[in-house]
Order: C-alpha cells, then sequence, then structure tokens
C-alpha cells in the first residue's frame, strides 16, 4: 500500500535553484564551448532536415566562415557529429548527412537537441514507448536485488517529492532523481545508462504540465511513486513493475489532458 505523505514546507523557499547536474543539459541557457555551440546547431539542422540524408555539409571554409572558429573547433564538431552517428566524412567526397536509421537517440545530446526542437506527438509517443518498456523492468529487477541503502534514498526522494512550495524544475529535478534512483537499484548498467531517455520523457512532459500546478495531483503523483518504492522494499517484482506503469501512464494522461484543454490536435 502506498505510504501516506505530509505535505510539508520547504526550507529556504526563496533560494535560487541550482542546476541539475542532469537538467541542465536540457536547459537552454547551459553554458557551453563554441564547440558545444556549434555541434547543437548543426545537430539540430540535421534533425530538423536543412541538411537531408545523403547530402554533403556545407564545406568547410564556409561553415568556419558562418561560426567563426578555427578549423581545429570544426573538425572535432564533425568527429562529435559521426560519433552520434549524423555524418560520415570520406575522402574527395566531404562529409555526408547519414540516414537517420543510423543516429543514436539514446545519446544524451542528441536527445536534448530534439526536445529543443518541439514536442510532437510521435515523439512523445516513442519516449513513452521505451519508458513502458524499459522501467517497469527496472523496478521488478529492483524488488530483487535492491539494499537497504537503495530503499533509504529512494524513501529520502518520495519525501521531497511530497513537500510543497515546489517549483516545476525542481519538482522535475527530484522526479528525475527518483527514476535514476529506481534504475540503479536494478543492479543493471544498461538500464542505469537509460537516464538520458528519462530526463529527455521528462521535460518534455513538464513543458506542457506539472504536477505542482495542482495540488491534488502533487499528491497523486508523489504516492505513485512511494507505491514503487513500497513493492520494491516488498521485494513484489510484479507489483514494483505495475506501480512503475501507472506512475507513467498518470504522466501520459497529464499531458493528452493539457492538451486537449488547449486545443492542441491529435
Amino acid at each position: 500500500m502506498a505510504s501516506v505523505l505530509i505535505r510539508t514546507p520547504v526550507a529556504a523557499r526563496g533560494a535560487t535553484p541550482q542546476p541539475h547536474p542532469r537538467l541542465s543539459r536540457l536547459a537552454q541557457e547551459r553554458a557551453m564551448s563554441s564547440h558545444d555551440q556549434v555541434a547543437a546547431i548543426l545537430g539540430t539542422e540535421i534533425l530538423k532536415g536543412i541538411h537531408r540524408p545523403g547530402a554533403n555539409m556545407p564545406p568547410e571554409p564556409e561553415l568556419i566562415q558562418r561560426f567563426q572558429v578555427s578549423r581545429t573547433v570544426l573538425r572535432e564538431v564533425m568527429k562529435t557529429l559521426a560519433a552520434k552517428g549524423f555524418v560520415v566524412s570520406k575522402t574527395r567526397i566531404g562529409t555526408r548527412v547519414r540516414d537517420p536509421v543510423h543516429w543514436n537517440f539514446f545519446d544524451a545530446d542528441v536527445l536534448a537537441w530534439r526536445v529543443r526542437i518541439g514536442l510532437d506527438d510521435d515523439f512523445l509517443q516513442c519516449l513513452t514507448e521505451v519508458r513502458r518498456a524499459l522501467e517497469p523492468a527496472a523496478a521488478a529487477l529492483a524488488a530483487r536485488r535492491r539494499t537497504a541503502a537503495d530503499i533509504a534514498k529512494l524513501r529520502a526522494l518520495i519525501s521531497q517529492m511530497g513537500r510543497s512550495g515546489h517549483s516545476r524544475q525542481s519538482f522535475a529535478e527530484v522526479d528525475l532523481d527518483f527514476h535514476v534512483g529506481v534504475g540503479a537499484a536494478s543492479g543493471n548498467p544498461l538500464i542505469r545508462s537509460m537516464a538520458s531517455v528519462i530526463e529527455a520523457a521528462l521535460v518534455a512532459s513538464f513543458a506542457y504540465s506539472s504536477p505542482v500546478d495542482d495540488a491534488a495531483d502533487h499528491e497523486v503523483t508523489a504516492n505513485s511513486h512511494a507505491a514503487i518504492v513500497d513493492a520494491i522494499e516488498a521485494r513484489d517484482p510484479q507489483a514494483a513493475a505495475q506501480a512503475m506503469l501507472k506512475v507513467i501512464d498518470i504522466g501520459v494522461r497529464r499531458i493528452e489532458s493539457t492538451r486537449r484543454k488547449k486545443g492542441c490536435k491529435r
């Protein structure tokens, strides 16, 4: 049974929140090097179709002039885009955009660029499908392998989640830490490495709506997360998986409700 949470004020409510080490990757204001900026711009342009698959990227001198960077920086940018599956460089051919089948959407930067383009139905559905496939399995594994320390950490995060006075960002930070914590408790390093997918899904969903916008929704969301911990602590894999699915679906329904109210077409 889900824990009953007591909503308490957050200390130092007026304090400026510190950037989250993972959520800051998706923050527009994140300070970036010239290399990061150029990679983000070109990567986003490829995602938008400005540079189409099968076509060559603009010549090196043109890009150097456009971005006012050195040849060394630009070549490092192209290496970065190549590592993410976006481009391939060939002698006497140039740097060519690869087919989207090669793009690494599990890369945190690629997901960040994709989120910034906009939140269309297909993208949100893909994120949800991945979460529904992955996170219930993580919760089930955590129920089998969790330690006392894992439970203590997850309980502390639930306590933070249930507090009043959250901003959208501060709640998203705790929410992300919780889901990453379940992944860590699963004992599977590959599942733990999927945090960028969860992060992108949370940023995407919170752009539409947040449980902190409504006190009752906030409490339901916090208690639904607490039910996951209850099942993990009880070493009940099936209940843990079902509780995780419920949390994911609550978020999806919140987005759909907000979109309907705003008249968004599906």
